[in-house]
């Protein structure tokens, strides 16, 4: 397991990596053509050939993150195939279940684990900033996403040479994804969705077929987790990724055009 600081390497001062490291070798309509009518597994393997050595996978370990992180050990024992890297971005704000569950996960898959992390540590942020999360400001919520999550694996994929990363993001978990394509361009680099068009059940069943545990907070009626202070389960009139950040927002940053990124 390799850690990453988001010292590792510098980014441009705009966030946008050299133009030459993300080019496309084909024309961004020829290659959602391609990508339409493969399945998941299809997408990662078409990827790959793309982008050999410089694509990755980002996961929170989440709720549904068991899926991609098989199908990634999965395309590593296809005959020669290395392992894909994977970049865990850690708040250090995550709950315990979370990190006990990527354990287990990654004891039970094998996968090529990288943790991403910012140099400010939580301690030292609440001293300089607060409790970001606290406030209800927007501009709180987008400063703590941005020094915590969007920063750290921007320069993560600076420092790996990233030209594409694979995410587990879903069309129908908000207004947002709905309107992604399986591979966008985003803040220079090329971002793949090979669930884009899987539904809560897809994500159900494919677990239960190939033995892949549960995350601990499932059980208790979570469908979305992410930090500890903006998850919560499920209630009736409050579910998925509304229960996240308070109501105040849908998205962690991650996933947002712009400064505040796309991807995990």
């Amino acid at each position: 397991m390799l850690t990453i600081s988001s010292q590792a390497a510098p980014v441009r001062s705009d966030g946008e990596p050299p133009a030459a490291a993300v080019d496309l070798p084909l024309p961004l309509a020829e290659a959602l053509a391609q990508l339409e009518p493969l399945d998941a597994l299809g997408r990662l393997r078409w990827a790959r050939q793309c982008f050999a050595d410089s694509l990755v996978l980002t996961t929170s370990f989440g709720i549904q993150s068991a899926v991609l992180l098989h199908m990634v050990s999965q395309l590593a024992r296809e005959a020669g195939a290395a392992a894909l890297p994977v970049l865990w971005v850690d708040t250090g704000y995550m709950p315990a279940e979370t990190y006990h569950y990527a354990e287990q996960l990654h004891q039970l898959l094998g996968f090529d684990l990288h943790v991403v992390q910012s140099p400010l540590s939580p301690a030292r942020m609440e001293a300089l900033h607060g409790r970001l999360w606290e406030s209800g400001r927007a501009e709180d919520l987008q400063l703590y996403n941005r020094l915590r999550k969007v920063e750290p694996l921007d320069r993560a994929f600076a420092a790996l040479g990233v030209r594409c990363w694979a995410s587990g993001v879903r069309g129908s978990q908000t207004d947002h994804r709905r309107a992604m394509r399986p591979l966008d361009r985003v803040r220079g680099i090329w971002s793949l969705r090979p669930l884009l068009a899987w539904t809560k059940r897809d994500i159900y069943y494919y677990m239960q077929e190939h033995g892949l545990p549960q995350h601990p907070l499932f059980e208790q009626g979570y469908s979305t987790v992410g930090d500890w202070h903006s998850s919560g389960p499920d209630t009736g009139e409050i579910n998925g990724r509304a229960t996240r950040f308070g109501g105040h927002s849908q998205e962690c940053g991650i996933h947002l055009p712009g400064l505040m990124g796309e991807g995990i």
